[in-house]
C-alpha cells in the first residue's frame, strides 16, 4: 500500500498559513482540535440555505463577482458567504422579517469556522468554492442578491 510522505501531507498549520498569507484572513488553529477559526471583523459573513446560496452564487456568477469563498456544511444544508463587513442593519421590519424567515443570517461578530485538512468523519465544513485570494465580494451585494432570489422579489 502506497502512502503519501510526510512532507507531502497538508496540515492545520499549512493551511492556516495559506488563509493568512495569500488570502488575508486572520485565522488561528487550535493545536488540540486542529479547527481553523477566524474572527468576525473586516471579514464578515452570511449564512443562508444551499438552495437559496445556489442562487445567489449563480446571480453573483452572472454578475462577474469572483471568484467567491463559500464555505458548504453538508450536514446543516447550508453555505457561507466570506463577506467584506459592509452590511448595515436594516432599518426595515419587513426586510429583516424577510431575511429571517428565509433563514439568512448576517456574522459581524464572534468566530468563523474554515475547512481543515483534519479528517471529519461528520463533514461538518468544507469549501464550495474556496478561498484562492483576498478578494471578498461585498456583503450588502450578497444581501442584494439574496433578497432577489426570494419568492415574491424581482431583481432591480
Amino acid at each position: 500500500m502506497y502512502s503519501v510522505p510526510a512532507s507531502f501531507v497538508e496540515t492545520p498549520r499549512a493551511r492556516c498559513e495559506f488563509y493568512r498569507r495569500v488570502c488575508s484572513l486572520p485565522t488561528v488553529v487550535d493545536p488540540e482540535t486542529g479547527r481553523i477559526t477566524m474572527r468576525a471583523g473586516m471579514v464578515g459573513a452570511v449564512m443562508m440555505p444551499a438552495d437559496l446560496a445556489r442562487r445567489v452564487k449563480t446571480a453573483l456568477d452572472i454578475r462577474g463577482v469572483t471568484p467567491l469563498p463559500i464555505i458548504g456544511h453538508p450536514r446543516a444544508g447550508m453555505w457561507t458567504f466570506l463577506v467584506r463587513s459592509d452590511i448595515r442593519p436594516s432599518g426595515d421590519p419587513a426586510e429583516v422579517a424577510q431575511l429571517w424567515a428565509a433563514r439568512v443570517v448576517v456574522i459581524r461578530e464572534g468566530d468563523i469556522a474554515l475547512p481543515s485538512p483534519v479528517p471529519d468523519a461528520l463533514v461538518v465544513r468544507t469549501w464550495v468554492s474556496p478561498a484562492i485570494s483576498a478578494f471578498r465580494p461585498s456583503g450588502a451585494v450578497v444581501i442584494e442578491c439574496a433578497r432577489s432570489c426570494l419568492p415574491g422579489r424581482h431583481p432591480r
